[in-house]
């Protein structure tokens, strides 16, 4: 039977484990996969402790399988699957998730991997990278102008000042002191976190910002506001949204299309978007794979290489 790396119940790591699972059986719309690599993301050791997103509902069938992006090959389809064919590469966002050996993906959210792509990379780009793509493109800003992006060293942070640029934008990148190198690599200035980030912005940048991209939430979120005339220029990934709307501004708005992961993809290959994996862990190992997540000790994406 195929392995899979699940929680058996809402908690902390105790409840994860290595299981065999049976091989899951595509419906309408849905894509079976052999997995080859799977992102790790906060989100999620966060549904294991029983987070939602929003819009979620309906109760959790235990054991699940965590993860929610992959990459593989489609071994099998369901009905009414059309444009995939068993053999494509592809990438996607999972439904029966992702630290695993097979899981389902739907069509909708799945797109085919280009050749110069490789599976470790597109298996980061349907969470951190699509999240990215689709805030800078909510904020629908004019290149030459300025937005600021909280956050900035995470996996969506770091997607989104890349993103940004690839646009035309001037970026200010917020990310701890130790991550000032990598935020700067990839052209933002940057601005250490931390309190009275208001007053560092304002020396870093006299002429201002002309829209926040907020990934942290709480007082930064707060403090990035007041820098904002214009607070529709305000969305966020880190706070909820009835927080984000006291303050005049929006959640983001994910699209969830095969379509995103398409741009995606297309700007790494172009070489304007870096995924930039930093380790690799084997399936065995997922749960190691989660601490370096869940832990904050991520620097850029953490990827479980399933198979060769």
């Amino acid at each position: 039977m195929p392995k899979a790396y699940v929680f058996t119940r809402y908690g902390g790591p105790e409840t994860e484990e290595l299981v065999e699972v049976d091989r899951p059986v595509p419906g309408p719309g849905q894509v079976l996969v052999e997995v080859r690599a799977a992102g790790v993301n906060p989100v999620d050791w966060k549904q294991r402790t029983g987070y939602r997103r929003p819009g979620e509902s309906g109760e959790r069938e235990f054991p699940v399988v965590l993860g929610n992006e992959v990459s593989g090959v489609v071994v099998e389809t369901g009905a009414d699957v059309d444009g995939i064919a068993v053999g494509d590469e592809v990438f996607g966002n999972t439904l029966t998730g992702g630290y695993a050996e097979y899981t389902l993906l739907p069509t909708a959210v799945t797109a085919r991997k280009p050749s110069a792509l490789s599976f470790r990379d597109a298996a980061t780009l349907p969470v951190a990278a699509a999240t990215a793509y689709d805030g800078i493109r909510q904020l629908d800003l004019p290149a030459g102008a300025t937005v600021l992006v909280t956050g900035a060293g995470g996996g969506v942070g770091i997607a989104a000042v890349q993103i940004a640029r690839a646009f035309g934008l001037r970026v200010v990148g917020v990310a701890s002191e130790a991550k000032k190198d990598f935020v700067e690599q990839y052209g933002a200035i940057h601005v250490p976190s931390g309190p009275d980030l208001a007053e560092r912005v304002r020396a870093a940048v006299p002429d201002g910002v002309d829209a926040v991209y907020d990934l942290v939430g709480g007082e930064v979120l707060t403090e990035a506001a007041s820098l904002l005339d214009d607070r529709t220029k305000l969305i966020a990934a880190g706070a909820p949204a009835e927080v984000v709307e006291e303050l005049g501004g929006a959640r983001v708005a994910r699209a969830r299309t095969a379509a995103v992961l398409d741009a995606v993809a297309e700007l790494v290959v172009k070489g304007d978007l870096d995924p930039h994996v930093t380790r690799t862990f084997p399936l065995e190992r997922a749960g190691e794979a989660l601490r370096t997540v869940e832990e904050g000790h991520a620097r850029g994406k953490i990827v479980i290489e399933v198979a060769g």
